[in-house]
């Protein structure tokens, strides 16, 4: 995979999936003396975050094109829902047992989608993706049984909801972004519009939590905003200089990231049974992802 991929574009993919697991953990980190938080006012200041480097980088970038902009607004209310879920799913269990599930689920669900719409019958590799994919699936739910706590049952729930979510935006803006002519621009608006939209429905009589978190954790919005954007935008420059399904793939590797930052700086208790199930989905995912 990585031969045909340049060595600094290759360190790129990598940080990018470092930014993308960086900005969750940001979302799921717990408060004062590690007391588990809210997780909504961090996601909202992560969003917005976003929605403002868009809003300054726009201006000196190429618009997308009117046929785009339908697909625009159509991805928007669905990353909307996509945030709403993220926050149920980290609210309820680990940021090592939803990630996994809601990032490497959305490949499988997205390669069942497009088969029919596109007439094309699944690979062999993408059938033993899809087995990876359902026996980490299967070995996360049997883990969270094992330890009888019914939020991490919870958390499985909207994760998958979620990767049902990513799927239908994947879906919306691999037609979309074809038809933009800036895919720069395509993505920017998305942020722009999703953040405005996500910020003005959760700020309602939350206006001075969101100050107090914003205050109690500075680099949030800032840190959260580069790198919700630079983890996209580096994977869609990427794309431009080697080849589409193993930049896709490469992009996979934050499902590593996410389970050793949960274990190693939030504490998680990752254990035998979650470990395995993170390695299925993770292999099933790049599998998917390269076929």
């Amino acid at each position: 995979m990585t031969a045909s991929i340049p060595p600094g574009v290759l360190a790129a993919v990598l940080g990018a999936a470092l930014l993308h697991a960086t900005w969750n953990a940001l979302v799921k980190a717990g408060g004062k003396g590690g007391a588990p938080a809210d997780p909504l006012p961090a996601t909202v200041l992560v969003v917005l975050g976003g929605a403002l480097v868009s809003a300054l980088l726009l201006p000196f970038i190429t618009a997308p094109a009117r046929a785009s902009w339908p697909f625009i607004a159509a991805s928007s209310l669905t990353q909307c829902a996509y945030y709403l879920l993220l926050i149920e799913a980290y609210r309820s269990g680990d940021m090592s047992h939803a990630y996994p599930l809601m990032r490497g689920s959305a490949p499988l669900l997205v390669a069942l989608v497009n088969g029919p719409l596109t007439g094309e019958s699944l690979k062999p590799v993408q059938w033993l993706a899809m087995l990876l994919i359902c026996g980490g699936v299967l070995a996360m739910g049997l883990a969270a049984g094992a330890r009888g706590a019914a939020s991490q049952r919870r958390s499985t729930v909207f994760a998958l909801l979620t990767a049902c979510v990513i799927a239908l935006y994947t879906l919306i803006d691999g037609a979309g972004v074809r038809r933009s002519g800036a895919p720069a621009a395509y993505t920017m608006w998305i942020f722009l519009l999703t953040g405005a939209a996500v910020t003005a429905w959760s700020a309602r009589g939350r206006v001075q939590e969101l100050v107090h978190t914003a205050r109690a954790r500075p680099l949030l919005l800032p840190v959260g905003g580069v790198s919700t954007v630079g983890s996209y935008g580096i994977a869609l420059w990427a794309m431009t200089l080697a080849p589409v399904a193993a930049i896709a793939a490469l992009r996979e590797t934050s499902i590593l990231f996410a389970t050793a930052i949960a274990a190693l700086f939030l504490r998680e208790r990752v254990g035998r049974g979650r470990l395995l199930a993170v390695a299925l989905i993770a292999c099933g995912a790049v599998a998917m992802r390269l076929a």
